[in-house]
């Protein structure tokens, strides 16, 4: 009864530590002529539940919505795990991931469709559907003229007398 126990566990222990190491045999989906982006992405989940993003909104672990560093708030992108080739449909409504490497967080709802929630990160294709009108959000408007104010405070201080000195 103990081997068998003990058996069971081994295979449980190795199956999960290969899991998500194990390479799963399916084609990568074919790239459209506009292209897209290969990256690793990541996903964020319980932690940031009911916060507020970029965009204003609380954010919802299990809605399909995405932080990108560039994309506008409000764009439509399609998210493909290229190791599995399940792909879902995600809004970008926050900024991030701030890691090197990787350039999407998805929500725990998109992580689970695309069959990447027990890795934490995956390798997939990022494709823009549809662009979000405007400027790209309420928020981000805001935030570079917060920023323009603290750094144009900064340039119009008057330097040290030691170093007003040196010619």
């Amino acid at each position: 009864m103990r081997r068998r126990l003990a058996r069971a566990t081994l295979v449980v222990i190795v199956t999960g530590a290969t899991a998500c190491s194990a390479p799963r045999v399916t084609p990568p989906p074919s790239r459209p002529a506009g292209g897209g982006q290969v990256t690793v992405a990541s996903w964020y989940g319980d932690s940031f539940d009911g916060r507020r993003t970029a965009s204003g909104e609380r954010f919802d672990a299990n809605e399909f919505t995405a932080a990108h560093r560039s994309l506008p708030i409000g764009t439509r992108a399609r998210v493909t795990n290229l190791a599995n080739g399940r792909s879902v449909v995600v809004r970008i409504n926050d900024r991030g991931p701030f890691v090197r490497g990787r350039a999407i967080d998805v929500s725990y709802g998109a992580a689970r469709a695309l069959g990447m929630q027990g890795c934490g990160t995956g390798r997939v294709h990022v494709e823009v559907l549809e662009a979000a009108p405007g400027r790209g959000g309420s928020s981000e408007g805001r935030r570079r003229t917060r920023h323009r104010r603290s750094t144009s405070s900064l340039r119009h201080r008057s330097a040290p007398p030691a170093a007003r000195l040196v010619e």
